[in-house]
């Protein structure tokens, strides 16, 4: 039988016994937080700033005004340096942004005077504009080269709906092959095509007329599939065949891909009577190292 007044405990049994210290273990009032217990569980008071703000973006130093961070209100920098958020700071004092600093230079100086970068920049501080959210910066660098001719190409690009899923089979296709014959490139067939009627030299001034004149039983006839690997077209733009060998090349080349690509000959199936396919096929390669 255990017997207890008030908070210490008497056992009959001695080896049943606590010890006055478990028993104060038991019984023990919660330990008073720590400083920095304190500071995880209570919010953090605004943030105060310097007039003069020393950053380290990504290891790479700055040293700023405030007031060029705040210039635009709307912005990542203005949001981060309002005081509402709490940013951590280096071993030195300086405010800490986990970003790549390399082009943050080049935010600063629009921020500052407008300054834009030059021509070699404009895509990567592009995307750093894109991050910050810096509205201002990102509608000066879409009017300017090489963004103002990008929105051009895919205004083209977007009269072929399956661009994207094209070049992805150009890719899948090419990395097959390549592994299965254990080399070091693959080839493959691309037809480039942009009008959807058959043309041969013979059919040329009458074209228009005999592409609208024919029947929908007569239009099957001429319907066909190439025997190539992928195939772009039709589409109706002053933009050519040349013109879309160009972007085909241009986005391969930008993911890494090496490309190279000839014209081997034409389709050349006959379709009936004297009508023949008469598209390009090109031949690409992908050297994958």
């Amino acid at each position: 039988m255990v017997v207890v007044t008030g908070q210490n405990k008497v056992s009959a049994n001695p080896d049943d016994a606590m010890s006055s210290s478990d028993a104060e273990d038991d019984f023990q009032e919660p330990a008073t937080p720590t400083a920095t217990q304190a500071g995880q569980a209570l919010p953090l008071l605004p943030q105060q700033f310097p007039e003069v703000v020393p950053l380290n973006v990504g290891g790479m130093f700055f040293t700023t005004r405030l007031s060029t961070l705040r210039r635009y209100e709307d912005t990542m920098l203005a949001a981060m340096f309002s005081g509402r958020h709490y940013i951590p700071t280096d071993a030195e004092g300086r405010y800490f942004i986990d970003r790549d600093g390399t082009y943050f230079g080049d935010i600063l100086n629009f921020l500052r005077s407008g300054d834009l970068p030059p021509r070699e920049r404009v895509r990567s501080v592009y995307k750093e504009a894109q991050y910050y959210s810096i509205g201002p910066l990102l509608d000066n660098l879409e009017d300017i080269q090489p963004l103002k001719g990008e929105k051009v190409r895919q205004a083209f690009l977007g009269l072929m709906p399956y661009y994207k899923d094209h070049l992805e089979r150009i890719i899948e296709i090419a990395k097959l092959r390549a592994m299965q014959r254990k080399a070091r490139f693959a080839k493959l067939k691309v037809c480039v095509f942009k009008e959807e009627m058959p043309i041969t030299p013979y059919e040329c001034p009458h074209f228009n007329s005999l592409r609208f004149e024919r029947s929908e039983s007569e239009t099957k006839l001429f319907e066909h599939h190439c025997e190539v690997d992928v195939s772009f077209g039709p589409w109706e733009a002053v933009a050519d065949v040349y013109d879309l060998l160009h972007c085909i090349v241009t986005d391969l080349s930008a993911r890494g891909i090496t490309v190279d690509h000839q014209c081997i000959g034409v389709c050349d199936k006959h379709l009936i009577n004297h009508y023949y396919c008469k598209r390009p096929i090109y031949e690409f390669k992908i050297t994958w190292w």
